[in-house]
């Protein structure tokens, strides 16, 4: 099992709210589970209904409620408690996937969210992986939620210990360098490296852009379609023999 961490700085706790972030895309090439939360709408139905009459009035209401706005439960954090940490993160990804004239960038495809359902799973507790010491080198007794937790609460110290002000709310720049100081593994964690935490942050950045969307990432396979990349379709029997390069609109598992 994983060595007890009592480092507050891999601890997943609410703290203080954060202001939301800015969504300045500009730079490129840095390097290169299903879930959500059931609310209240069946229960609230159930009880409501007991106070409503039948008949026009009640199928009146349900179609109003029908046009309303749906709230995507699958934009719902599962890991990060701290909407500060989760600020941080989201603008991490951008920087490594932003936003140009080909299309959206990591915010948009819903990275952020992707890299939170992850982390809140058995990848992201290392299940899978044997944490059981000695660590060899290039090994850590933190599991990869612990990592993160670190390392983007490092981030923005370093940011306002340099700078004055959170990471967020820094230029691209700025940003762009303090990554950086973490891929060359110019800043000291506790028991990790930071280019390993980089190296993690950009690997699953990019996961999120391309993955199937039914596992939080690839907001409407807008990732595919930047690469012309069919999904999963069922068959390519019609178009076999063509000659030319044939753009197909993109399917996903969850429409297969």
């Amino acid at each position: 099992m994983a060595e007890n961490n009592t480092n507050p700085e891999n601890q997943n706790n609410e703290g203080n709210p954060k202001e939301g972030i800015s969504r300045r895309a500009f730079i490129k090439n840095t390097g290169l589970v299903t879930g959500g939360i059931v609310g209240g709408g069946l229960l609230g139905g159930v009880l409501g209904n007991q106070w409503l009459g039948t008949g026009a009035e009640t199928a009146s209401e349900d179609r109003e409620g029908d046009e309303r706005e749906q709230v995507n439960y699958s934009e719902a954090r599962q890991f990060f408690l701290r909407q500060q940490d989760f600020d941080v993160l989201s603008t991490a990804t951008e920087r490594i996937f932003p936003e140009d004239d080909l299309g959206p960038g990591a915010i948009a495809l819903g990275v952020p969210y992707f890299i939170d359902k992850q982390l809140a799973g058995p990848w992201g507790k290392n299940l899978d992986v044997y944490m059981v010491k000695p660590f060899q080198d290039g090994e850590s007794p933190l599991n990869k939620g612990e990592i993160f937790l670190q390392g983007i609460r490092k981030m923005n110290k370093i940011s306002n210990d340099n700078y004055g002000e959170a990471f967020p709310d820094l230029d691209e720049e700025q940003q762009i360098e303090i990554l950086g100081s973490f891929e060359n593994d110019e800043v000291t964690l506790n028991r990790v490296e930071s280019s390993k935490f980089f190296s993690l942050l950009r690997q699953t950045t990019l996961e999120g852009v391309y993955s199937d969307p039914m596992h939080g990432g690839n907001k409407n396979m807008e990732g595919w379609r930047m690469k012309e990349f069919p999904g999963v379709q069922t068959s390519y029997r019609d178009m076999v023999e063509e000659d030319e390069f044939i753009v197909i609109e993109p399917i996903s598992l969850s429409e297969s």
